[in-house]
């Protein structure tokens, strides 16, 4: 692995100026005329490894607004590293979280939609299976998705936080049963909506939260174990960034979608309850984000378990994630990331309004993949 830091480019205005959101897919609705308001409804589902999350939107001038979300953790690919299956549990916790959402879609009278899987029902033998239950008792729709697929829409969601005054930016999405990581381009324009994102190269690792976890224990993580954690997932995207030749790429910095780089930066900033205003786009130096996670591998379980920004349900996850994001850091060595509370569910989003004309087109598709120079 080469050892040379990728370049630091001016620090932006604060983020919180950056709030547009992104989805997409099913039959064109015809455009409103000038001056008319836009009634279509789209909503975006992503069942992961780890969370069922729902969005549901409407266009905007030049993005969108959400008008309703959902979200909860069912753990759908517990046990599915070993057993190679969907579990029954999890598969029940997962149809009950997708009725909610289908009753949020009905509801909202949703024009168009999109609902993914990930991960999990790509690796478990019986993922099929479970996307005809799903459509048997929700009457969803459920797309198992690549990870090409998956890969492009967390950029499409993720390109308005790169920052335009660099060359590019790192994306790294962990999720529950695999990591993307995106090298990005300059954010590219092409119509009135959110910018696009521009896709230079993109590697998918096998390796997510409650993979790792499952595999390591992450009830009782000593600084040994997390370090044999990050040492795991580096030799891995050691190999990633060598293929991609990222010689002195110029400035660039790291972008982070998931609930770890969301939890990091709720307790750098000191959060004693969740704020997606103040997370959303914020950015994170190098010193910050090692005094945090230094914070988490000194805490116990029960610790782990009261801290506001983490809480029971993830308290058994969050050092996996913080290794995952450790091993790239240390792939893609700058000292600012920007942290992004946005990702497939606003890539949809975004995707499916472009298809459908909301906002003036002119060239391009929504997240285009251009060969590594």
């Amino acid at each position: 692995m080469r050892d040379e830091t990728l370049g630091s480019c001016r620090d932006p205005a604060p983020s919180g100026q950056n709030r547009p959101r992104a989805s997409q897919g099913a039959e064109a609705a015809v455009a409103p005329g000038p001056g008319a308001r836009d009634e279509r409804v789209y909503a975006a589902v992503d069942l992961g490894t780890n969370n069922c999350r729902l969005l549901v939107a409407r266009p905007t001038g030049r993005s969108f607004r959400v008008i309703d979300a959902f979200s909860r953790i069912v753990r759908l690919g517990e046990g599915v590293a070993a057993s190679g299956q969907l579990g029954a549990a999890a598969m029940e916790r997962a149809l009950g979280a997708l009725d909610i959402c289908a009753g949020k879609i009905a509801a909202r009278g949703v024009t168009r939609a999109r609902i993914i899987a990930t991960e999990a029902c790509r690796a478990a033998a019986n993922g099929m299976e479970f996307r005809a239950k799903v459509e048997e008792r929700t009457g969803l729709r459920l797309e198992i998705v690549d990870r090409r697929t998956e890969a492009s829409l967390a950029a499409a969601g993720c390109a308005p936080l790169v920052d335009p005054t660099c060359d590019g930016a790192i994306l790294f999405d962990i999720g529950g049963g695999s990591t993307e990581v995106v090298w990005l381009g300059r954010r590219a324009a092409g119509d009135e909506g959110p910018p696009r994102a521009r896709i230079r190269s993109w590697a998918s690792l096998p390796t997510g939260v409650v993979s790792l976890a499952e595999r390591h224990g992450g009830v009782k993580v000593s600084r040994e174990l997390f370090d044999a954690m990050v040492a795991e997932v580096a030799e891995r995207l050691d190999g990633v960034r060598q293929s991609w030749g990222l010689r002195a790429p110029g400035r660039m910095h790291l972008l982070g979608t998931s609930g770890t780089v969301t939890t990091v930066a709720g307790i750098h900033l000191g959060l004693q309850r969740y704020d997606r205003t103040r997370v959303d786009g914020a950015w994170l130096r190098a010193q910050d984000i090692n005094r945090v996670v230094d914070q988490l591998v000194g805490m116990s379980f029960e610790e782990r378990v009261s801290n506001p920004c983490i809480g029971a349900q993830r308290a058994d996850l969050v050092l996996a994630g913080c290794a995952i994001m450790e091993a790239v850091r240390e792939a893609f060595p700058t000292d600012r990331l920007r942290v992004a509370d946005r990702g497939l569910r606003e890539g949809m989003l975004v995707q499916l309004m472009r298809a459908d004309g909301v906002w003036r087109r002119t060239a391009g598709p929504s997240a285009a993949m251009e060969p590594t120079p």
